[in-house]
C-alpha cells in the first residue's frame, strides 16, 4: 500500500515536473458572453458564493454609461458628457476541462474604466487604476476543474464620475480574452518584428521572442519554429532554431522582393511562431506586421519608403457615438474608411491607449498612427461641471490617473508600447498631450517673456530667445523642474522597449518647453494651434524635427504646412464628433470635425477633401445673410468678422468650430443669402433655376480657400460647376425642399454580413421629388426581422440627448442612422423604417 502510494506520488511529480509531451497548443477563448451586471457596490460580490441571479445577464464589451444614458443631474457633468459613473460588478461563472489541469491559464481585458479590481474563486488577482490599459491575470493556481465551478468578479470603480476631460465609458467595454497554453510559453506580447533593412532585393526581418516557463522542471530540446506567409497565404520565409538554456531569441530572416507597406498599398504579412518541446509543439502565436520604413527629417519633413509625403492627420477620441465606449471592430472600419475617402493618412490616438481592433483597421487600411499614452502627468488639468471651461468639477468628483501616475506610469506605458509594437501602421509613441497648462510655471514663462508684445496668444508668433527663457523660467521654476525631468524619464522608459520608433509630445507652449529641456527629449516636437511659430522655431533650432500635432479644421493651419517643407504634417482636431468636453445641457459633446457622431460628413469635411484628394470636387453651403460672419461690399469686397461663442461657453470655442452653415436652400423670399462654394477646380459657375450668376476663379479667394457668393433667396434649384481648363468637372446640386415625407432611403455600408458583424443603416427622409427634407425633423421607427440586433442608434446631432438603445429617433436634417449586429443565423435580415405613416422599402441584408 506505501509502495503504491510513492509510486503515485511519484508518478504526479513526474508528470508536473517533466518535459509534457501532450500537445497542448495555445487555445484564445472568446470570453465576451453571459457575464453578470450590478450597478452599484456590492461589498461582498467577489466572494465565490455570493447569490448573483437577480442580476442583470450582459455581453462584453459592456459600457453602462453609453447605457443609461444622457442625464442633467447633479452626478454627472459637461466634460464626460452628462453620463452616469458609479461603481459596477461583473461575474461571470464557468468550467474547466480535466485536461486543462496543466495548462497555464490567463486572461487578458483590453480595457475597463476604470480603477478595476479582479477575483478569481474570492482570491484577488490584482488592481489597475488605468481605464485605457490591456492587462492579464495568471489563473492557474486558483483555477478548479471538472465539474467545479470556477467564478470571475470584477469591481469597476467609477465614482468620480468627471476624471476626464472627455467622455470615459464606464466598465468592462473592451473584449476579454481566457488564454490556455503550456507551462513553457511565448510570453504575452512576447513577439516582436522590426523591419531594419530593406532594399529592392530582400527585407531583413528581425524577430526577437519571449519565452515564460511556469511549471515544467528544467525544460530541453526546445525548438522555435518560424514560418512568414504572405497575404495569400504563400510562405515567404521560414527558420528553425534551437535554444539551450535562455528562454529568448534574436534572429533574422529575409523576405525576397518584399511588399512594402503603405498608405496606398497596406501590405502584410503573418508571422507564426511555434515552441516546440522535444519536437511536440507547446505553444503557438500569429503576428501581422508590414515591411516599412520611415524618417522624419528636420529640413525635409517625413518620409514613407523614402518617399516624401505629407501627413494629412486627424485627432481621434476613443468613443463612438451611439455606442459609447464599446465599440466593435465594424464600427472603426466604418468611420477609418469614412475618413480616408477625404484624404485622411493618419491619426492620432487622443489622449490615451486605444482599442487594439482599431489599431487591426489602420493596419488594414493604411492609416499612420501616433499612439498615444497620456493626457495628464502627476498633475491634473480642470474638469468641466457645466459648461466646458468652467473648471468648477469637485475635486472628489475629479480624483484621476494623475494619483496614481507616479507609481503606474511606468507599467502603462510599456505595456502600451508591448502590446501595439508590431503593428506597422504606428509610427510614433507621444508621452502626453499639453502638459504645460498644468505646470503654471510654463505659462508664467511665456508671458513674461513675451508681455510686450503678447497679442492673440495663438496667433501671433512669441520669442525664441532660450538664454533669456532659461533665465526666467529658472527663476519661476527653481532648480527642479518637474516637466522636463518628467518627460526625460518618459522618454528613457520608451527607448527600453523600442528604439525602431520616435518619441513625440503635443506642446503647447514649445518656446518654452524646447529651451526647459522638455522639447528636446522627444524626437519629434508636435506644434498643438502653434502654427504662427514654425519659422521661428526651426530658425532658432534647425535641428529640430517638427509636426503638426493638433490643428484647427482651418485652411491657413493645412497651408502653413503645406508650404514648408521642415513641417511633416498636421492633425487636425477632430475626425469625428466626441462625447464630453461640452455644456451646457443638452450639448453632451463637440461636432468640430470632419464627421458627425452618426459618420455624416458635415461641411468641414467636404471642405478638406478639397484640399486633400485630387479627384475633382465641388460642395456649397448657405448661410441667411445676417447670421454670416462673411459680408459683401461693392467697393470693399468680402470681409470676415469672427462671431466668438457667446456665454457661458469659452468664448474662444469659435476657434474650433467651423463657420455657420446650413446644407439647405429654402429661406424666405428675397432674403440676402451667403452661398459658400468648397471646391479644388480652378473655377465655379453658380446657377439658380439654370440663371448663371457668374464664374468665380478659386486662386481670388486664396485667404481661406471658399468662392463666395450673396444672392436673393428664389425656391427652386441652386447649381454649382466646377471648372479645370474650362471644361466641366463636376456638378452639386441644392433643392428647396418641401416637409413633407413621401420616401424613406435606406442605405447600408455592408449588404453583405458575416455572423456577429457590424452594418450601418443610414435613412433618409425625401420629399415627392426625391429632395433631402432638411428642414423639418421627424420620428423615424426602425423594425428588424428576429436574426439580427440594434445595438445604437443616433441622428449626429451634438444635442441629440435621446437614447441610443432604441428603435426610434427624431432625425437631424432628415437623416439618422441604425445600427445593427447580425447574429449567430445566417440567411437574410429584413429592415423597414415608418414616418408618420409613411414606409420604406424592406431593405436586406445579406448574412452568408
Amino acid at each position: 500500500m506505501k509502495t503504491s502510494f510513492v509510486i503515485l506520488v511519484s508518478s504526479v511529480i513526474l508528470l508536473i515536473g517533466c518535459n509534457f509531451k501532450k500537445d497542448v497548443k495555445r487555445i484564445t477563448q472568446d470570453f465576451n458572453k453571459d457575464w453578470k451586471f450590478r450597478l452599484g457596490d456590492e461589498s461582498e460580490a467577489f466572494q465565490m458564493n455570493y447569490e448573483d441571479d437577480s442580476w442583470k445577464t450582459i455581453n462584453v464589451p459592456h459600457d453602462w454609461s453609453i447605457e443609461e444614458g444622457y442625464k442633467n443631474v447633479e452626478e454627472t457633468a459637461a466634460s464626460t458628457g452628462f453620463t452616469l459613473g458609479g461603481i459596477g460588478w461583473y461575474r461571470k461563472s464557468f468550467r474547466l476541462n480535466k485536461e486543462d489541469v496543466h495548462k497555464h491559464i490567463s486572461i487578458l481585458f483590453d480595457g475597463v474604466y476604470n480603477n478595476s479590481s479582479v477575483w478569481l474563486n474570492g482570491n484577488l488577482l490584482g488592481t489597475r487604476p488605468n481605464g485605457y490599459s490591456s492587462f492579464q491575470y495568471n489563473l492557474t493556481p486558483y483555477l478548479k476543474h471538472g465539474d467545479s465551478l470556477n467564478v470571475l468578479a470584477v469591481k469597476v470603480d467609477h465614482s468620480a464620475y468627471v476624471d476626464s476631460r472627455w467622455y470615459t465609458g464606464s466598465g468592462i467595454y473592451r473584449k476579454v480574452q481566457l488564454i490556455k497554453k503550456s507551462p513553457l510559453h511565448i510570453a504575452n506580447w512576447g513577439v516582436r518584428i522590426t523591419t531594419p533593412k530593406i532594399t529592392k532585393e530582400y527585407a531583413e526581418i528581425n524577430i526577437e521572442t519571449k519565452l515564460e516557463n511556469t511549471g515544467i522542471k528544467n525544460p530541453k530540446n526546445i525548438t522555435l519554429r518560424y514560418a512568414v506567409q504572405d497575404s495569400l497565404g504563400v510562405s515567404v520565409a521560414f527558420k528553425e532554431i534551437t535554444l539551450k538554456n535562455e528562454l529568448q531569441s534574436s534572429i533574422k530572416l529575409e523576405i525576397k522582393k518584399a511588399l512594402l507597406w503603405s498608405v496606398e498599398n497596406p501590405n502584410l504579412y503573418t508571422l507564426k511562431v511555434e515552441v516546440l518541446q522535444d519536437g511536440t509543439v507547446v505553444d503557438n502565436v500569429s503576428e501581422k506586421f508590414g515591411v516599412r520604413s520611415f524618417n522624419f527629417d528636420a529640413n525635409k519633413g517625413f518620409s514613407l519608403n523614402g518617399k516624401s509625403m505629407k501627413i494629412k492627420g486627424v485627432n481621434i477620441h476613443h468613443d463612438a457615438g451611439a455606442l459609447g465606449a464599446a465599440v466593435p471592430k465594424g464600427i472603426w472600419e466604418y468611420r477609418m474608411e469614412k475618413l480616408k475617402s477625404v484624404g485622411v493618412n493618419a491619426i492620432r490616438l487622443s489622449h490615451n491607449p486605444h482599442a487594439v481592433e482599431l489599431l487591426e483597421v489602420c493596419d488594414a487600411l493604411g492609416l499612420l498612427v501616433m499612439n498615444e499614452a497620456f493626457d495628464e502627468w502627476h498633475l491634473p488639468k480642470g474638469k468641466s461641471k457645466v459648461y466646458l471651461g468652467d473648471n468648477a468639477a469637485s475635486e472628489e468628483a475629479s480624483k484621476a490617473y494623475p494619483e496614481h501616475f507616479k507609481e503606474w506610469a511606468e507599467r502603462d506605458l510599456k505595456d502600451l508600447i508591448k502590446r501595439d509594437f508590431n503593428h506597422p501602421s504606428v509610427i510614433m509613441w507621444s508621452i502626453g498631450n499639453e502638459i504645460e497648462w498644468t505646470f503654471p510655471e510654463y505659462s508664467k514663462t511665456f508671458n513674461e517673456v513675451n508681455k510686450d508684445i503678447m497679442a492673440d496668444s495663438y496667433h501671433f508668433t512669441p520669442k525664441y530667445d532660450s538664454i533669456a527663457i532659461k533665465a526666467i523660467l529658472k527663476k519661476n521654476v527653481g532648480a527642479n523642474d518637474e516637466l522636463a525631468n518628467t518627460a526625460k524619464q518618459l522618454v528613457k522608459w520608451v527607448k527600453e522597449e523600442d528604439i525602431s520608433r520616435p518619441v513625440t509630445c503635443g506642446s503647447v507652449l514649445p518656446s518654452v518647453s524646447i529651451a526647459s529641456g522638455y522639447g528636446k527629449a522627444v524626437d519629434v516636437l508636435g506644434f498643438n494651434y502653434r502654427a504662427a511659430d514654425y519659422d521661428a522655431a526651426h530658425k532658432t533650432y534647425p535641428d529640430l524635427k517638427i509636426l503638426g500635432s493638433e490643428n484647427w479644421v482651418d485652411y491657413m493651419e493645412w497651408k502653413n504646412c503645406l508650404e514648408r517643407d521642415f513641417v511633416s504634417g498636421v492633425f487636425l482636431w477632430t475626425g469625428f464628433a466626441y462625447l464630453g468636453e461640452a455644456g451646457p445641457w443638452p450639448r453632451k459633446g463637440l461636432n468640430i470635425s470632419l464627421f458627425d457622431f452618426a459618420g455624416f460628413k458635415n461641411p468641414r469635411g467636404h471642405f478638406f477633401e478639397c484640399l486633400w484628394k485630387e479627384d475633382s470636387k465641388v460642395y456649397m453651403v448657405t448661410t441667411p445673410a445676417n447670421e454670416s460672419e462673411f459680408s459683401f461690399d461693392k467697393k470693399k469686397g468680402w470681409e470676415f468678422n469672427m462671431q466668438l461663442t457667446p456665454p457661458p461657453v469659452w468664448k474662444m470655442l469659435r476657434k474650433w468650430e467651423w463657420y455657420k452653415v446650413y446644407s439647405k436652400w429654402k429661406y424666405d423670399e428675397g432674403e440676402p443669402i451667403i452661398v459658400q462654394t468648397y471646391t479644388n477646380c480652378e473655377e465655379a459657375e453658380l446657377f439658380l433655376n439654370s440663371v448663371s450668376l457668374g464664374k468665380q476663379k478659386l486662386s481670388d479667394f486664396n485667404e481661406d480657400n471658399i468662392i463666395k457668393w450673396q444672392v436673393p433667396f428664389t425656391q427652386g434649384e441652386l447649381k454649382v460647376v466646377g471648372y479645370n481648363n474650362g471644361i466641366k468637372e463636376k456638378e452639386y446640386m441644392l433643392h428647396t425642399n418641401s416637409d413633407e415625407v413621401a420616401k424613406i432611403s435606406l442605405k447600408a455600408n455592408k449588404e453583405e454580413v458575416y455572423v456577429n458583424d457590424i452594418t450601418v443603416i443610414t435613412a433618409k427622409l425625401l420629399d415627392d421629388k426625391g429632395n433631402l427634407i432638411t428642414t423639418a425633423d421627424k420620428e423615424i421607427v426602425f423594425s428588424i426581422s428576429d436574426n439580427a440586433k440594434i445595438i445604437g442608434i443616433d441622428n449626429g446631432w451634438e444635442k441629440n440627448v435621446q437614447s441610443h438603445k432604441s428603435n426610434g429617433i427624431i432625425t437631424h436634417q432628415g437623416k439618422a442612422i441604425l445600427i445593427v449586429q447580425t447574429k449567430k443565423e445566417k440567411g437574410i435580415v429584413k429592415i423597414s423604417a415608418t414616418v408618420n405613416g409613411v414606409k420604406s422599402k424592406e431593405f436586406l441584408i445579406t448574412v452568408p
